[in-house]
C-alpha cells in the first residue's frame, strides 16, 4: 500500500530519490524561504517521507529484477530452444534468422562470423557460427526451482509407526547423541537414554 503524501511532499521524495540532493528536492517540490536547508532536513526525518523514499526504492528493485516467474520462463525457452528455430532455407542456402521476434533469442548464447574473401572474382563467404546455451542446465534450474530434487539422502519408511533415521556423517551422529543426553526419548512408552 502506497503512503499517503500531500503533493508537494510527493514531489519532494521523487525528487530526492531521483536526484539525491534534500535541498535541491525541496526547491523543485515548491518549498521557499531562507530555511531551505532546514526545510529539507525536517522533511527527510519524517516516517512518511522516509517510508515513501522506502517504497520508491523497492518499486526500481522490482521492476528492475526478474520475479520467480520470469525466470522460469527465461530458462523454459533456453531448454526448449533448438538450433532449427533459427535457422532457415532459401535458394541461395541457408541463413539464420535472429531477431525482436523470435521468441527464443534467449537461448543463444553467442555469435561468431567470420567472412573469407573470395579468390579471383569469386564471391565472399559468410560463415556463422551459433552458439545455445547449455539446454540441460537450464532444465536442472527449473527442476531446483521446483524442488524436485532433494538435498542429501532422505529415508521416510515407516515401520511399526517407528521412524527410521539412518545418520551418515558422524557431526550428525554426534548431534544426536547431545540431543539425547539433554532430553529422555520415549518410544513406545518405553523410556531410552
Amino acid at each position: 500500500m502506497r503512503t499517503r503524501l500531500k503533493q508537494k511532499q510527493e514531489t519532494f521524495c521523487v525528487e530526492y530519490f531521483e536526484k539525491g540532493n534534500a535541498v535541491e528536492a525541496a526547491l523543485q517540490a515548491g518549498y521557499k524561504g531562507h530555511g531551505i536547508r532546514v526545510t529539507a532536513s525536517r522533511l527527510l526525518t519524517k516516517a512518511n517521507i522516509q517510508a515513501r523514499i522506502a517504497e520508491l526504492r523497492e518499486e526500481v528493485k522490482s521492476a528492475a529484477v526478474m520475479n520467480v516467474q520470469e525466470r522460469m520462463e527465461r530458462l523454459t525457452e533456453i531448454a526448449r530452444a533448438s538450433m532449427i528455430d533459427f535457422v532457415g532455407m532459401g535458394q541461395d542456402g541457408a541463413w539464420f534468422n535472429i531477431d525482436k521476434t523470435n521468441l527464443n533469442n534467449v537461448a543463444i548464447q553467442s555469435i561468431q562470423s567470420k567472412t573469407v574473401l573470395g579468390k579471383e572474382g569469386a564471391d565472399d563467404a559468410v560463415f556463422i557460427r551459433v552458439n545455445l546455451h547449455d539446454p540441460i542446465k537450464a532444465i536442472d534450474l527449473l527442476n531446483k526451482m521446483d524442488k524436485i530434487y532433494t538435498d542429501g539422502y532422505q529415508d521416510n519408511r515407516v515401520v511399526n509407526r517407528n521412524v527410521n533415521i539412518f545418520v551418515i556423517d558422524g557431526e550428525t551422529k554426534d548431534l544426536i547423541g547431545q540431543v539425547g543426553e539433554r532430553t529422555k526419548l520415549i518410544t513406545n512408552g518405553h523410556e531410552n537414554n
